[in-house]
Order: C-alpha cells, then structure tokens, then sequence
C-alpha cells in the first residue's frame, strides 16, 4: 500500500454552494474527498469527456456505472482519496448579479410614485475559501502513483487553481493496527468498510454526502508514529506529529454493501 501527503495551496478563490441562505451563497472550511478525487484523476483514471449529452447531461453519478465519470474507476485501480483538513483558512465575500427575467424577479421600486431603483432585485453573496488557503489530504493507492498525482489542479465552480505538493510516506513507516483509535483527519462515513464502526464523531453537513472530523472509530487502520517518523519528518515540516487513517476505505463502500 502507497501512502502519499498532499499539502493543497489556493492560487484562486474557492466557491461551492455548501449552504444558501438567503442571498447569502457559503462555501464550508472542508475540502470534499469525491470532489477532490475527480480534480486530481479526471484524466488519468476517471473519463473526461468532452461533452456530455442526453439523460447523464448534469446529473451527478458518483458511484452508477453506467455514467462514465463514476468513481468506481477509481476503486478498480485501487486509489482513494480522502478530504482535505484546512490547516489555514480565509474567507472572501463576493457579491454578484443575476440575470434580470420576467419569471424570476423584478426592479425593486421604491418611493412614493413607486419609481424603479437603479439596483437590481437579483443578486447574492457568494462566501469563498481566499487565496493563500491551505489544505492536509492523503492518497491511498495500491501502486505507485507519484508520477500520476498532478502537480496542479482545478477545483470547484469556477475551476479555480490550486497548487499540489505531495510526499510519498515511506511503507517502512506504516504499521497496520487494529482496534479503538482517534482520526483527527476528515474522513466521509459512506466510504468507510463494513469493518469499521463509527463510535463519536462531529457532522460536517455538506453535499453530496456530510462528512465527519474528530472520530473515534472501531476497526482495522494504519498508524504512522514513533521515533522513526520523527526523525523522517524533520526534513519535512508540514507532516503531522501521527498519522491515523482508516483501512479498507473506498468509494461508496457501505452504499455498495447495502445494494
């Protein structure tokens, strides 16, 4: 098994549509994993068709395999990518204008004599992840795949840049331990194996599936400590102090056991 860091920078402002309230258009802290799996893959591993047409036009089919961008590609090359943990974070709020139609909104008028206002109706705030932003992501894979992970990446609704620094961990250093631990890195419950039993967690509610931060979990994981992880990570220090991570995760790994 390959372990590699992925330390994300942001060149460009980050927009999901996380939340909408109101106007008001919020982009969560957590950088999801299926997201992030199509950013780093879409050409290597998942297909990236020029255009897609008819009934699988912009509907969204993670794990269907009869939609050719699914990430059951992904499972069969044996690779899995976790969501990103912001290590430092920023906001930007960005106010934009809408189309003005007749069968969505309207001028708003004010005044006594009901004049129109030179302002459109039609407009949001869009709350987005700033530039300089930077994210902690691991790559799982049963073969190398150093050269395949991109130096650079698109993510997001308007494809914004995000610069990729990965360090492979070397298989020396990773111990596979069983039993109670403590996964301070986001993980998405849905891909995680029948064998590992979700016991506390925080909800991190974001579509297309919440994730969770702060886990105790019960079951298989692979550990990365000890003296000899210290004396590596010296070299590099945007490593963390352990490394606890989940065996056996893949996508949608408790969605395919139910069907």
């Amino acid at each position: 098994m390959k372990l590699y860091h992925c330390l994300l920078t942001l060149h460009d402002n980050v927009f999901f549509a996380s939340r909408e309230m109101g106007i008001l258009y919020e982009t969560e802290k957590y950088l999801h994993n299926w997201a992030l799996s199509y950013a780093f893959f879409k050409v290597t591993y998942i297909p990236h068709p020029y255009r897609l047409q008819g009934e699988a036009a912009q509907k969204p089919n993670y794990l269907n395999d009869n939609n050719e961008q699914n990430l059951n590609h992904l499972n069969r090359a044996g690779v899995y990518v976790f969501p990103a943990k912001p290590l430092y974070w920023s906001y930007q709020v960005n106010t934009f204008k809408a189309a003005q139609s007749a069968y969505y909104g309207r001028f708003k008028k004010f005044g006594e004599d009901e004049a129109v206002k030179n302002y459109p109706f039609n407009y949001g705030r869009a709350k987005e992840l700033a530039v300089g932003s930077q994210y902690r992501t691991y790559i799982m894979a049963k073969n190398e795949i150093s050269e395949e992970i991109p130096h650079w990446i698109r993510l997001g609704k308007w494809s914004a840049k995000i610069e990729v620094s990965i360090i492979p961990i070397p298989e020396s250093l990773i111990q596979n331990k069983s039993g109670e631990y403590l996964c301070d890195h986001p993980l998405n419950p849905l891909d995680l194996s029948d064998t590992t039993q979700l016991q506390l967690y925080n909800r991190i509610v974001m579509p297309p599936v919440s994730l969770v931060s702060q886990a105790q979990l019960q079951g298989n994981y692979y550990s990365v400590l000890g003296d000899n992880w210290k004396e590596f990570k010296q070299n590099f220090p945007s490593l963390p102090e352990q490394i606890y991570l989940p065996k056996g995760a893949f996508y949608g790994a408790r969605y395919m056991a139910n069907v």
